[in-house]
C-alpha cells in the first residue's frame, strides 16, 4: 500500500495552496484529483481578481492557476490525476478508482479540499436541454471554448451570475437578462456595472416560472414575485432563450468528510453543512484537515489562504516546523484572512465565517 505523509484530496486553489505550503517546509505531499490537471475552478476564471496586491489584484484566475502548478512542480509537489477517492476509513487510509482498478493510500495527515458543487433550482421544464450551471456554461466557454446557446437567461445576480454573464458576451453569445429572486443584487457592484453597461437588464424580485420547449429550451417564462416570494398576477413576460443559466448558490462538497466521521454544523450563510473546524483548519478528527468551499463557501482568495493554513498546520504537526516559526506564519495568512472578510469586499459568508471561528476559539 503505497504511503506518503500528506495527502491532499482536491487540485483546485485551496488544495494546491495547502500541498505548496506543507511541501515547502519539507513534507512529502501527494495531490489526488478527478481531473485531467489540477488548478480547479481556477481555469475558468478569465476575470481578473480584486482585492490587494497581495491577493493577485489584477491577475486573471487562468494566470494564477498556472503559478500554483508552476509553484508545486518546484515545491515537489507529486500529483494522482484522473482519480476519485470514494472513502476514508480508519487509519486515514483512502479508497480511490482510478481507471479500471481500486487501490488504497494511508498517510498520517488528510487535507481534504473537495470544493463545492453547484445548486439546482427546479421548475416546469427545468430538465429540458438547455438548462445548465453557471458552472457548466463558464467550463463550455473558458475550457471548451463552445457557446452554449446564442441567447441566455442567468439565474442569480451573485459574483457567479454576473461574473458569467459577462463572460458570455466575451464569448459573442447574447444574455436577455439576469433575474434575481432577492429585492437586491448579491454581487459587487462593478461586476454589475459591467453587465448593465453591456446592455443586460437585472431584473430584482423576478423568478422563473417556467421553461418551454419541443426537444430543448425555447422560452423562458419570467415574472415578479412579492415579499412571500409569490408570482406576482399580471407580470409574466416570455424571453426567447435558448439557454437557462443557473447560478443560485453553492453547497460543499462534504462526501469525505461525512465519510470520515467529522463533526458538521449547518451554516446556511456558508452553503449549509459545514465541517467543524478550528483557526488551524483542523476538523474535528485529529490529522483531517479542511480547506476552500469545503469549510463554507466563500471566494477564491480566500479558499488560498485557507489552504496555506492547512498546509502550514499540517508541516509543524509532522515536525517540519517549529511551532514558532509556523505560529509566525499562521499568524500572517490569519492577516491576510481577516483582510479579505471586511472591508469592500467582505460579505454575509465572510463575516458568518469570522464568527463560526471566533465561537470555535472561545470554547
Amino acid at each position: 500500500m503505497e504511503k506518503t505523509e500528506i495527502f491532499v484530496v482536491g487540485g483546485g486553489a485551496a488544495g494546491m495552496a495547502a500541498a505548496i505550503e506543507a511541501a515547502r517546509a519539507g513534507a512529502k505531499v501527494t495531490v489526488i484529483d478527478e481531473n485531467e490537471r489540477p488548478g480547479g475552478q481556477l481555469f475558468k476564471q478569465i476575470h481578473k481578481f480584486f482585492g490587494s496586491g497581495v491577493h493577485r489584484a489584477g491577475t486573471r484566475g487562468m494566470q494564477i492557476g498556472r503559478d500554483l502548478l508552476k509553484e508545486a512542480r518546484e515545491a515537489g509537489v507529486k500529483t494522482r490525476l484522473n482519480t476519485v477517492v470514494y472513502g476514508i476509513y480508519p487509519g486515514k487510509r483512502l479508497g480511490l478508482v482510478c481507471g479500471d482498478h481500486t487501490e488504497e493510500l494511508a498517510s498520517p495527515i488528510i487535507i481534504l479540499a473537495t470544493g463545492a458543487s453547484e445548486n439546482a433550482l427546479a421548475f416546469p421544464g427545468w430538465t429540458l436541454p438547455g438548462v445548465m450551471g453557471a458552472g457548466a456554461t463558464q467550463t463550455l466557454i473558458n475550457i471548451n471554448r463552445v457557446l452554449p446557446g446564442r441567447r441566455a437567461l442567468m439565474v442569480g445576480a451573485g459574483n457567479v451570475g454576473l461574473i458569467v454573464t459577462y463572460q458570455l458576451l466575451q464569448a459573442g453569445g447574447d444574455v436577455a437578462a439576469i433575474v434575481e429572486a432577492l429585492p437586491y443584487i448579491g454581487g459587487y457592484g462593478v461586476h454589475a456595472s459591467k453587465v448593465r453597461r453591456a446592455g443586460v437588464s437585472i431584473l430584482t424580485s423576478h423568478m422563473v416560472l417556467r421553461a418551454e420547449g419541443n426537444e430543448s429550451v425555447e422560452r423562458a417564462v419570467i415574472a415578479q414575485v412579492d415579499e412571500k416570494w409569490q408570482p406576482v398576477a399580471g407580470t409574466e413576460e416570455v424571453l426567447e432563450v435558448d439557454t437557462i443559466c443557473l447560478a443560485v448558490g453553492l453547497s460543499p462538497l462534504a462526501e469525505l468528510a461525512w465519510i470520515a466521521g467529522c463533526q458538521f454544523s449547518y451554516l446556511p450563510a456558508l452553503g449549509g453543512w459545514v465541517p467543524v473546524h478550528d483557526e488551524n483548519m483542523e476538523s474535528s478528527l485529529q490529522g483531517i484537515y479542511v480547506a476552500g468551499d469545503l469549510a463554507g463557501i466563500e471566494e477564491a482568495s480566500t479558499a488560498m489562504e485557507e489552504g496555506r493554513l492547512a498546509g502550514l498546520s499540517a508541516a509543524e504537526a509532522l515536525g517540519y516546523l517549529s511551532h514558532e516559526v509556523a505560529e509566525t506564519r499562521k499568524i500572517e495568512v490569519q492577516e491576510r484572512l481577516a483582510a479579505l472578510r471586511i472591508g469592500s469586499f467582505g460579505d454575509g459568508r465572510a463575516m458568518a465565517k469570522k464568527e463560526f471561528l471566533r465561537a470555535r476559539c472561545e470554547k
